[in-house]
């Protein structure tokens, strides 16, 4: 391996066609991966009614959750199948392939017969779909950051490569628009019937586009070079992660730079969702809406992010972005929660809610994939509670002792057929605690009640800044990661750090928040999660995580 060399200052010039033509083609294919990999999380509800039998509404709502997890959880697989492939293969091949199979993968759930139709097979071939997007996913992203920055000049990587970072909030962005498009243009039955299948179907569309566009790009410099020298890896994974020089650099790269980035990424834009939702009890079509301007507002200031990067370097606008996330999380979603859902935070403040139980008989509420089922009361009554966006203390009961619960000091008889708390809500709701649905929570579900209404306003400028620390850490993320490896092993190596941090670090963020959030009994406990982990991500990149803006990609073998 030779020695990696800073490249001499080059002046910035004018894109070249064929520079444009590299970054809208890898860009818009990952933007239509994006796009097919967030349609799952959007259409649970229609999903879960179609392809899982019964009207158990948990067990539908825990199938949802396993099959978004799965698609999360195997992506580091495909960043390892693939990113292999890449530095053996070449770039423009490898994720032609995986854009393929992505595209196919969501086009089946389009056209896949409901539980009602082919049984048990319905949601077996439903996961095995999910599958392979993750695993698609997995191999996509690595392939058109390095295909990009190998591509770009020197003094422009972050630049370049900030167009990629901007595809998976477009895509995100793109499923929003297509999904409320389709509701507000039909009915609720027939969407439920069969619109939701629509957005799936149309990604045949776009995979055609995106082949089409791909296949007139020509393979990178870089790996050409290192191919016509003969110096291409012969075992990327080995030479990757089995040299700890290398493998060094990776847990680096996790550790300092993409974990922090993973939960910054996550919170500004899925756990926001989730927090309107589930917690502030917000419609959907509402919060989709909110989410849906912020990302419009904020989504130009990754190329501002990527760009800045080429001046400043890449490492200070990612420990900034992560710092000034993890300092300010506290206040912006307080200020979120009381202009979208008032009497809850009035509740949460002047209604006190104590569960006594021996505290044996309380576990932890730990659920990442939603596959635990809880049975005993104290786990359930919590759980249930937390669920209702209840704030509630936990006291200690006698060895052995039952559950019991007071609102505000009075204690709530709980009949022996309540098995979930629901007893101890509805004397909650009494006290004042709003029940969902609630006339004083936020509702605008169209664009014209958004952009009429000054408490939406408002939540979309507190959305607007958590989008913003978005954009400052994942902007300049691509270019580094690119510029940590040497072009031998450079697929593969960025890759699996990659997706570690936002497959697993970040993708499991919604649910381990609620778990904090059940097991402590406060509705924002749960932004600890993405404040210690960025804030390690802080440290670990201040110590060791090196400045790369400067250098020479062709000559790094």
């Amino acid at each position: 391996m030779s020695v990696s060399t800073a490249a001499p200052a080059a002046k910035p010039g004018r894109m070249t066609g064929e520079e444009r033509k590299v970054i809208i083609a890898s860009s818009a294919g990952t933007v239509f991966e994006w796009y097919d990999f967030y349609l799952a999380g959007s259409l649970a509800a229609n999903i879960a009614a179609t392809f899982v039998p019964g009207t158990n509404d948990t067990a539908k709502f825990i199938f949802v959750l396993f099959g978004f997890a799965a698609g999360f959880a195997v992506r580091p697989f495909g960043a390892l199948v693939f990113g292999r492939l890449g530095d053996l293969i070449g770039r423009k091949y490898t994720f032609l392939v995986t854009m393929t199979l992505m595209g196919i993968s969501t086009f089946l759930v389009g056209l896949l017969p409901s539980y009602a139709a082919i049984g048990y097979a319905a949601p077996v071939i439903f996961i095995i779909c999910r599958l392979l997007q993750g695993l698609a996913l997995g191999g996509e992203y690595g392939g058109a950051a390095t295909y990009v920055a190998e591509h770009a000049p020197h003094g422009r990587r972050g630049f370049y490569t900030s167009w990629i970072q901007t595809t998976a909030t477009v895509g995100l962005f793109l499923s929003l628009l297509v999904i409320l498009t389709l509701r507000l243009s039909m009915s609720p039955e027939n969407f439920a019937a069969w619109g939701w299948r629509v957005p799936f179907l149309l990604s045949i569309i776009l995979l055609g586009f995106s082949i089409w566009i791909r296949l007139q790009l020509n393979e990178s410099p870089a790996f050409q070079k290192m191919k016509a020298e003969g110096l291409r890896s012969k075992a990327p994974l080995t030479e990757a992660f089995g040299r700890w020089s290398n493998a060094k650099i990776a847990l680096i790269a996790l550790l300092g730079g993409t974990a922090g980035q993973a939960v910054v990424w996550y919170t500004g834009q899925f756990y926001a969702l989730f927090f309107l939702t589930q917690t502030l009890k917000v419609d959907g079509t509402t919060a989709n809406l909110l989410i849906a301007f912020s990302l419009l507002i904020g989504t130009p200031f990754f190329i501002f992010f990527g760009w800045l990067s080429d001046k400043m370097g890449r490492k200070p606008i990612l420990i900034a972005g992560c710092l000034i996330a993890a300092a300010t999380y506290f206040p912006l979603f307080e200020n979120i929660a009381r202009i979208a859902n008032p009497q809850l935070i009035a509740a949460t403040e002047n209604v006190k809610i104590d569960i006594t139980a021996d505290p044996a008989s309380c576990g932890t509420l730990f659920d990442p994939v939603g596959v635990r089922q809880f049975t005993r009361p104290c786990d359930v009554f919590r759980r249930t509670l937390a669920t209702n966006s209840m704030h509630y203390e936990l006291m200690p009961g006698a060895p052995g002792s039952g559950v019991t619960a007071t609102v505000n000091g009075t204690e709530v008889t709980i009949p022996e057929t309540d098995k979930t708390g629901a007893s101890i809500v509805a004397a909650a709701q009494a006290a004042g605690y709003p029940a969902a649905g609630d006339a004083s929570i936020l509702k605008a579900p169209s664009i014209g009640g958004v952009l009429s209404d000054p408490r939406a306003l408002s939540i979309i400028g507190l959305l607007f800044i958590l989008v913003l620390y978005v954009t400052m850490v994942y902007g300049p993320i691509a270019a580094l990661l690119v510029e940590l490896f040497p072009t031998r092993i450079r697929y593969t190596g960025m890759s699996l750090p990659y997706h570690i941090g936002n497959g697993w670090f970040g993708g499991f963020l919604p649910p381990t928040a609620f778990a904090i959030v059940a097991a402590s009994g406060n509705i924002f406990s749960g932004l600890w999660y993405p404040i210690v982990i960025a804030l390690m991500t802080v440290v670990i990149g201040l110590l060791f995580l090196p400045e790369t803006k400067n250098r020479d990609l062709e000559n790094w073998h």
